[in-house]
């Protein structure tokens, strides 16, 4: 049985202290993507060393891979270990630009059109100044689900992935030297899918195999993506990493993650009332046994932990039925969760 409570981190070591801590923190919070953290770690090195080349971004890395296997949360957990906070981030939708017009909204309109001084740029030097911090002076932006956007938001980003400049509509520059910008795309993600889990012939009636090949799930990816833009924009991009589906260690660790959160939230909005957590082997299994999807990563597991722990716990909470400083303990048998309250 295991108990999820806090567990103090200490002041996080800064780089130029121990260059090692950077790899180590983001290995916990970033899981089942090792190749991930070791093609990130050298693009953050160079720019303390001051190495980082003139008149670029520190790097332009392209994230693909299945939903759920953590390519928007490896950004999420990159800015947590730089800046202390997974908010602190430059985060464009690019679902939100899928019109033409949509996309001025990045840079504002230009003087003489309607809209010009209501129109707020999305990209200023000033928004991007302040997602850096003390502890780091790298601005991370991130493009999520780059194919998403209209064809313009392209060619727009062609002068930032190349030159570290974008006019803006009222004539200023912006200067994208010191940041590390990341695109995350599902492009090629069901041709990646039907590598490990074929959905024809003899091969689908086995259970799914464990894709070791990257090389092979990256080629796919880089097809689809080379079909979906032009070269110029493919040949700006420093870094692909391509990701794996998730295996059952890996949602493991996600899943004592997430109860640990869940342990976490309740000392701080409870505070007095706090009381503590705990998993029965069986009820962690039987939460896996639910949540481990292949269409759906670890966003199913999180559903899984939100239905069946932590909307029954709430409940309990609201009835005022789990006195403080009690264990609530998460139980499965027959393929049936049950809450059991011990003080």
């Amino acid at each position: 049985m295991r108990t999820y409570t806090l567990s103090g981190r200490g002041r996080r070591p800064r780089l130029a202290e121990d260059p090692d801590g950077l790899a180590v923190r983001l290995g916990e919070l970033l899981v089942g993507q090792s190749e991930a953290i070791d093609t990130i770690i050298p693009y953050i090195q160079m720019q303390q060393a001051g190495l980082a080349p003139e008149g670029r971004p520190v790097g332009v890395i392209l994230l693909l891979g299945p939903t759920g296997t953590g390519k928007t949360r490896t950004v999420e957990a990159l800015a947590e270990v730089l800046h202390g906070s997974g908010k602190n981030l430059l985060r464009v939708d690019c679902g939100e630009f899928q019109m033409e017009h949509e996309v001025a909204k990045l840079i504002g309109a230009p003087p003489g059109y309607l809209g010009h001084r209501e129109t707020q740029p999305m990209l200023t030097q000033a928004k991007i100044n302040g997602v850096a911090s003390d502890s780091s002076d790298i601005s991370l932006i991130l493009f999520d689900e780059i194919e998403k956007a209209a064809a313009s938001m392209a060619r727009l980003l062609l002068g930032i992935l190349d030159k570290a400049t974008l006019r803006l509509g009222d004539n200023s520059n912006v200067n994208f030297e010191r940041t590390l910008i990341f695109l995350t795309s599902n492009l090629g993600a069901k041709a990646m899918q039907r590598v490990s889990r074929p959905d024809f012939g003899f091969e689908a009636m086995l259970p799914p195999k464990e894709t070791k090949d990257t090389g092979r799930l990256q080629g796919i990816g880089m097809a689809a993506v080379r079909q979906k833009f032009s070269p110029e924009f493919v040949n700006r991009i420093d870094s692909v990493i391509t990701y794996r589906p998730l295996d059952r260690a890996a949602c493991e660790v996600i899943l004592d993650q997430i109860l640990a959160n869940f342990a976490r939230l309740i000392h701080n909005r409870l505070g007095l009332r706090a009381f503590r957590l705990q998993c029965t082997p069986a009820g962690r299994d039987q939460l896996l046994e639910l949540g481990i999807s292949a269409d759906y990563g670890a966003r199913e597991l999180k559903r899984t932990v939100q239905r069946n722990f932590i909307q029954p716990v709430a409940a309990l909470v609201a009835q005022g039925q789990i006195p403080p400083h009690s264990t609530v303990i998460l139980d499965a048998r027959g393929g049936e969760f049950s809450i059991l309250l011990r003080q």
